[in-house]
């Protein structure tokens, strides 16, 4: 069966964002994409300042409360319910809390035909990017960069920490078939 969705895993600043643009770009058929920066901005600001929402601390650790995990499993089984309705869906990710990240997403998925994407890069070129882009707290890059892909199984990994977004998605685009 023809892939459904397409579950990218990486770290903050590892180009996630960009290979699913060109994921959209290179794929032939149309592809929604929809990622945890825009779970996370869709949410009342109050759940950034409370530790039952999603704290960033300063040292660039992040931290998930339990009305975060619960409004993010209502998101994820409305994603999942997108494609049943027949799109193609694009998922920009950060496990945070590695395997059972994918698992979280394994359960709301069922029978769906995914494929699992990492998605890494070398953690200084991560944390140059971080720096660069000015809207992460210095170290998340970092201490992300192996966290995220601790127990999770991947169909295809790509690397960002020389590879341009164009090539990886040329790679997973190839991969789809």
């Amino acid at each position: 069966m023809a892939t459904q969705m397409i579950i990218l895993n990486g770290g903050s600043s590892s180009g996630k964002s960009g290979i699913v643009r060109c994921l959209q770009d290179v794929l032939p058929d149309p592809w929604l994409a929809f990622g945890c920066d825009s779970l996370v901005d869709a949410m009342p600001a109050k759940m950034q300042t409370s530790d039952e929402g999603i704290v960033f601390a300063a040292d660039g650790r992040v931290n998930v409360g339990s009305d975060f995990m619960a409004l993010q499993a209502a998101w994820m089984e409305g994603v999942v319910a997108t494609a049943r309705a027949g799109a193609r869906i694009i998922i920009d990710d950060v496990f945070l809390g590695g395997a059972a990240s994918q698992q979280r997403w394994q359960k709301a998925l069922g029978a769906l035909t995914v494929l699992w994407v990492g998605v890494r890069c070398d953690g200084s070129v991560a944390a140059g990017r971080e720096i660069a882009r000015g809207d992460r707290a210095r170290g998340m890059a970092a201490s992300q960069a192996e966290a995220v892909h601790e127990g999770v199984s991947y169909d295809l990994e790509v690397d960002t920490t020389h590879a341009e977004s164009l090539e990886c998605a040329r790679i997973i685009s190839a991969y789809v078939g």
